[in-house]
């Protein structure tokens, strides 16, 4: 990897005195491979990540930190408290960024092979910042997985996208507010924010939705899906959005949400849609708005890791393909558990359940 580095421009002594001080990580290996029994349910998830303790740190950061945030959202078009969110979300506003050296997490999830070649990516993006002098080898200090820093960028995206908005000639994504709040705007806005448009809105679906077209792969209008039935939970009309999706967190008995392009942008942040939603209904809070007013179904147990494989295997067998059988509830199985609630007559809203695996798994 040496000799790629040199090859990609790297200055021998960047390599010799970076790479030569890599240390394995085995506590990398074992949190990489490291897999949940069992996965969180969005209102599990929001309770924790949108709580009332982080509303008030991220109003208080919001406040603190006005300058750099409300120059930041004028220069990206970004809202400062959706950025606040993001870096409360990603380090609870700078407390945890992690403890790793960047190097070492990356050289060792290179050596390990699972992901090598990505890490092999992300390690040279790594050198590429020390040589750059951005920051010192010792200074870059992150996650296990190689993010860094408040707001949690990897090497590649920092080469993309970090600003320097304090004018010191570095990019400083740990110690500089300025460059921190600046590059995750600009970061979002090369990602696909609207400047003006909301991430998107509560609604109620109207009598005999079909839950099949609640995924974010159906777009439409939102004035089509008023045309539809679909309204505000608060009586307004829907926000113009020209390209916007209905989600089920939760299925047909928890809340419904309009989504739009800047949604997606929080998704290209992190690919979790439990995660671009807690970032959105923090961010409204912290600007003093309200959260979901539709309850959660909280009296549904989560399944385990090991109760989705079943359920796979369990749909896979009524010739109702959700393909290998992984343990995590992706489109196909989704789609899957919408093809037998449809056959059984149960709202298609793919929403896979205990009592619905009791029912796929009784004679």
């Amino acid at each position: 990897f040496a000799r790629e580095a040199l090859a990609a421009g790297i200055r021998p002594q960047t390599v010799a005195a970076t790479l030569g001080q890599a240390q394995w990580q085995p506590r990398v290996v074992e949190l990489d491979r490291a897999q949940p029994e069992f996965t969180r349910p969005p209102w599990a998830y929001l309770d924790s990540a949108v709580s009332p303790q982080r509303i008030a740190q991220g109003r208080e950061q919001r406040r603190q930190y006005a300058d750099a945030l409300d120059a930041a959202a004028q220069r990206y078009g970004v809202p400062a408290s959706v950025v606040t969110a993001i870096w409360g979300m990603e380090s609870n506003y700078g407390r945890n960024f992690g403890s790793f050296r960047t190097v070492d997490a990356l050289a060792t999830l290179a050596y390990d092979g699972r992901r090598s070649a990505w890490a092999q990516r992300e390690l040279l993006a790594a050198l590429r910042i020390v040589d750059q002098g951005d920051i010192a080898a010792d200074a870059l200090i992150g996650s296990w997985a190689g993010a860094m820093g408040h707001t949690q960028f990897l090497p590649s995206v920092f080469l993309a996208h970090a600003v320097d908005a304090d004018g010191d000639g570095r990019r400083d994504i740990w110690g500089s507010v300025p460059d921190v709040v600046a590059s995750t705007a600009n970061f979002l806005t090369h990602s696909g924010w609207k400047n003006g448009e909301p991430w998107g809105a509560e609604v109620l679906l109207p009598p005999g939705f079909d839950y099949a077209r609640a995924e974010l792969s159906v777009r439409q209008a939102s004035s089509d899906w008023a045309a539809e039935g679909v309204r505000g939970v608060d009586g307004a009309e829907l926000p113009p959005l020209q390209d916007a999706s209905i989600l089920t967190p939760a299925g047909a008995r928890g809340p419904a949400i309009l989504v739009g392009p800047n949604f997606r942008a929080l998704l290209r942040y992190n690919n979790s849609v439990n995660y671009a939603l807690a970032v959105g209904l923090l961010a409204r809070q912290i600007d003093g708005g309200a959260g979901l007013a539709s309850a959660w179904p909280r009296e549904l147990q989560p399944l385990s890791r090991s109760e989705v494989r079943a359920l796979q295997e369990a749909l896979n067998a009524r010739g109702l393909d959700t393909g290998t059988p992984d343990g995590v509830a992706g489109p196909a199985t989704r789609a899957g558990v919408r093809r037998y609630q449809q056959s059984v007559g149960l709202p298609a809203d793919g929403y896979a359940t205990r009592e619905l695996l009791q029912r796929l798994l009784s004679p």
